[in-house]
Order: structure tokens, then sequence, then C-alpha cells
């Protein structure tokens, strides 16, 4: 069930042991580490607003937020590992990809230090065991938390989702996180969205699921399209980016497609953006 994934922010927790597994393909990529501190880190633009809290030079101009052995550093949407103990050491700035199915999990950001997305990797209690959740499942849900939670902290509203190539991909205004979704559970957009990313659709006993969910708006930005309005909210500093693997946000934006096309013609837009209901 999406509503028992693991939630990094609320059950991370120092002095426990925590196994890293793909979440395409549940290969281990951690085994059993256990943290000393868990931290969150500061907005990603934190640097940016130095010079406002410091009447001298900026002490920080020539640090990094990297975390030290037993440490885990928590972003928006990335958490912070320290690499020292890995047998083999990777170059600063290249992909960090699974071994079995080869998708991108992160990056390096120094030669010990690993970015790993929320949307690649599940981390669990070493006691525990890896469950599988659909693709498609997975991505909305930590999606709309990402959203749900900054929304909460910062009274942020309005998203960027960028790849990490930099590029924007879709523009997402949120319009609530209270929304209370009921579905049919063999559904066209249930079944369409699970098929195509190969999920299996596993049916339950009830007629009907229902499901917490966030209200968005969103503007598809590939090829070109909607490029005066995608400039305008990267210069809007009510605008905050929320960064992932170029190909998971490309399968949002498909996820987001998908789902707006099972809603009545009359409901699928919006002052020109398009309606979507996400689970979580």
């Amino acid at each position: 069930s999406v509503d028992l994934l693991f939630n990094l922010r609320e059950s991370l927790k120092p002095q426990k042991n925590y196994v890293f597994y793909c979440q395409s393909c549940g290969d281990i990529i951690v085994k059993d580490r256990k943290f000393r501190r868990v931290l969150p880190l500061p907005s990603e633009n934190w640097s940016a607003l130095v010079e406002e809290w410091c009447c001298h030079p900026d002490p920080f101009a020539r640090s990094n937020l990297h975390p030290q052995h037993g440490d885990c550093f928590l972003g928006d949407t990335f958490f912070l590992l320290n690499s020292g103990n890995e047998p083999h050491k990777s170059k600063e700035n290249t992909r960090v990809i699974c071994k079995r199915c080869k998708t991108m999990l992160g990056e390096t950001m120094s030669s010990d230090t690993i970015k790993y997305y929320v949307t690649e990797v599940i981390m669990q209690p070493s006691e525990g065991s890896f469950s599988p959740t659909p693709r498609s499942e997975f991505v909305q849900s930590m999606v709309a938390q990402c959203l749900v939670e900054l929304s909460s902290a910062k009274s942020t509203f309005r998203f960027t989702v960028k790849g990490d190539n930099g590029k924007i991909y879709i523009l997402i205004w949120l319009l609530n996180s209270d929304t209370l979704l009921v579905e049919s559970l063999g559904s066209s957009s249930l079944n369409s969205v699970s098929a195509l990313f190969g999920d299996t659709f596993m049916p339950s006993s009830r007629p009907v699921g229902t499901w917490n969910a966030v209200k968005v708006l969103y503007q598809p930005c590939t090829k070109g399209r909607n490029k005066d309005l995608a400039d305008g909210w990267e210069n809007d500093i009510g605008v905050h980016p929320l960064t992932f693997p170029s190909e998971t946000c490309l399968e949002l934006l498909l996820i987001l497609g998908l789902s707006t096309t099972s809603l009545p013609p009359s409901l699928r837009c919006m002052n020109s953006f398009q309606v979507r209901n996400s689970r979580f």
C-alpha cells in the first residue's frame, strides 16, 4: 500500500540499522548502515542568503555540507551519505547506477559523498524485508509527499520539476493537500498507468479504494513547450525547484498525463493548466 511507504523524515532515526534497496529491482545498495546523526539540510538556495545574515565576509564560502562517517543529511528530494567505507570510490559528479537493473540511483558529490534520490531508493529497518511497490505508485507517492512537506514548511505552492541535467520538465501548482480520492479498483486510470509501467495490479476484495491525495495543476515543459512560462517561474523566488533524475521526470509526466485523460473532459483543465489528483 502506498500509505505504508517508508517516510524518510518521520521514520529515519539515529542508532538504528537500515538497508538500502533499489526501488526498481529490489537489489541491496547499502547493507546494515547505522547512523550516528540524521540531520535536515537547509534549502538549496541557502548560500545565496548568507550575505543578508552576516555583516562580514561569507564564512561558508569555501565549505560544503558533506556528511561525515555515520551521518545522513536529508534534502528536499534526496539524502546524502558518506561513502568512506565503500571499497571503490567514484569521481565527483558521476552517476550512481544500480548494478542489477542499471537504473540511475543518484550521483557522487565528492570522493566520499553520495547523493541518492528519494524516488529511486527505499530504506527500511534491517529487521524488515523488502516489499516491492509498483513503480508508478511509488513515484507519485514520493513526489506528493515532497509537495505536502514543502508547502507546509515553506508556504510554497508552485514548483518546477527539474532533471539532473538542469532542464525543467514540469510546472506544478499545488491546489490542496487534503483531498480524499475514491476510485474504482478496476478503473482505467489505475490499469493504464500500472500496465504501462509493467506494474502488477493487485485486485482487492473491496469494489472501491480510498486514498489521501493532493490536487495539482501542471504544465509539461518538454520539447520547448511553455518555455516563457517556465522561464518566468524559474526566476520567481516564490517557486521552489524539485530535482529528480531526468528519467524519473519523464515517468512523472507520463503518470500525470495518463491520469488526466481518465477525468471527464470538463474537469481536465483549469486556467490553461491540466488537472491531476496524486495519491500519497
